[in-house]
């Protein structure tokens, strides 16, 4: 309240020293949060740094990264848990730079270095909603510990300088106004590349290609380039806006895990234009050929009666089918009641199948329309393989399977990066030498003093 009551009497002198009436710059400043407010939407900051139950950007979310859990900050203006002592250039640093005001490292679970595009204007806008337009939280989270020597954070200044980048979008001339709106909101503020790129052992992301489907872990990430086999080259251009606005397209493409939460709680509430302007850029990046699925589609939809679960000669994958899916999705799998059909589904049209086991372990819980039941505790790994493996070969690709090892990984948050076991054996050859050394040191002295 002293900081709003101190900001009024700010403008209120900038209106008699400058000429400006007060209300004038009273609206200016109500303007400016609002653009905030919306371009805090377009970066998503919520998903990150609200926790479920939680009060809003006031952190304690655990984001399950390959060397560990990342707890998220208070992005509150609270001076003692939250940025309440940060200044514009303190805050620019931090989401440019990925440095706190205390000079300490962020992890790149923060996606700093797409936020690094943000422009002046924008960082001030959003420097202002989150001053004046979130209500403080008093409550500090729990810190990140990360193992050894992950929780050293200056060692993230080596990788910053290696992967880090700090400069503000510049227009293309050569594009439209549209394609550069669309290239500024994917790029920085939307940071599609975050999960869309795929990433090197160090975990940046793989230059040259840009957008070309990464594994998040437990989800997958599609390839979202133009290309027509391993892209989305086959999408219009309303069935993308479609898909980003809803969460569905024509194309027989639903929107589930982090991309779900994603559409619900920031494409959703863009604008028309916004979203146009995203879709243009999209249509517009270079065509990625990796990760195309294997491409073994079913000419027609199979035909598949219920005679086989009458007279118990179906399969083991038909009858977790009938049992678990049939009601909703019917039992040929052409959905009903707004339910997707699974026959040329686009969650059978990957080049892995960790969507669908994701989707069948913790279901699907859209904003707005029906939801997945979650068959975590229903089924187990085995059972989840094999329905998996059935519906990609009735349904989908038959190229593509699972294991019940898999289901296991995925069920437990993915497998590990190899940083950790890279980290584990420097760990070890350190302790090594440092016996050896201490070993050597110790026979010499012996040596010694028996000369």
């Amino acid at each position: 309240m002293k900081k709003l009551l101190s900001l009024s009497i700010a403008a209120a002198l900038g209106g008699i020293l400058f000429g400006q009436p007060a209300g004038a710059a009273d609206n200016d400043g109500q303007a400016l949060v609002k653009q905030g407010e919306y371009l805090a939407v377009a970066g998503d900051c919520a998903a990150c740094h609200t926790a479920p139950g939680g009060k809003p950007f006031a952190g304690g979310l655990a984001i399950n990264t390959p060397i560990g859990n990342i707890i998220s900050t208070n992005i509150t203006p609270s001076e003692t848990a939250g940025i309440g002592r940060y200044s514009l250039t303190d805050f620019e640093r931090a989401i440019r730079q990925g440095i706190r005001r205390d000079g300490a490292h962020l992890y790149p679970a923060m996606p700093y270095t797409s936020y690094a595009v943000i422009t002046d204007s924008d960082m001030k806008a959003l420097y202002a909603y989150f001053m004046q337009g979130v209500a403080p939280v008093d409550v500090r989270p729990q810190t990140t510990a990360l193992p050894f020597p992950f929780n050293l954070r200056f060692s993230m200044a080596v990788w910053d300088s290696l992967y880090a980048r700090a400069a503000p979008f510049v227009a293309d001339a050569g594009h439209s106004a549209e394609w550069n709106r669309g290239a500024y909101l994917v790029q920085g503020l939307a940071h599609c590349s975050t999960c869309h790129t795929p990433r090197n052992f160090l975990m940046a992301e793989q230059s040259g290609q840009a957008l070309a489907g990464a594994s998040l872990g437990t989800w997958f990430a599609p390839n979202i380039t133009p290309d027509k086999q391993a892209g989305i080259g086959q999408w219009s251009a309303g069935d993308i806006a479609s898909y980003l606005q809803t969460g569905r397209s024509p194309t027989g493409s639903q929107a589930g895990g982090p991309m779900l939460e994603a559409i619900d709680k920031s494409f959703s509430k863009l604008s028309a234009a916004d979203i146009h302007a995203i879709v243009t850029y999209l249509q517009g990046v270079k065509p990625q050929s990796a990760n195309a699925p294997p491409g073994r589609l079913a000419a027609t939809q199979p035909l598949i009666s219920d005679v086989g679960l009458m007279n118990g000669s179906a399969s083991q994958g038909g009858r977790l089918y009938a049992e678990h899916c049939s009601t909703c999705h019917q039992v040929s799998g052409q959905g009903s009641h707004g339910l997707p059909a699974l026959y040329n589904n686009a969650a059978f049209r990957r080049p892995v199948a960790d969507n669908a086991v994701m989707a069948i372990l913790d279901g699907l819980t859209p904003a707005s329309g029906q939801a997945m039941p979650a068959f975590r505790t229903v089924m187990n790994d085995q059972q989840v393989a094999t329905l998996v493996n059935y519906l990609f070969k009735n349904d989908g690709d038959a190229g593509v399977r699972t294991t019940p090892e898999r289901v296991n990984t995925l069920r437990n948050g993915g497998a590990p990066s190899p940083l950790l076991a890279i980290a584990k054996g420097g760990m070890i050859a350190l302790l090594v030498v440092v016996i050896v050394l201490v070993i050597g040191g110790g026979i010499l002295k012996s040596r010694r003093r028996q000369r």
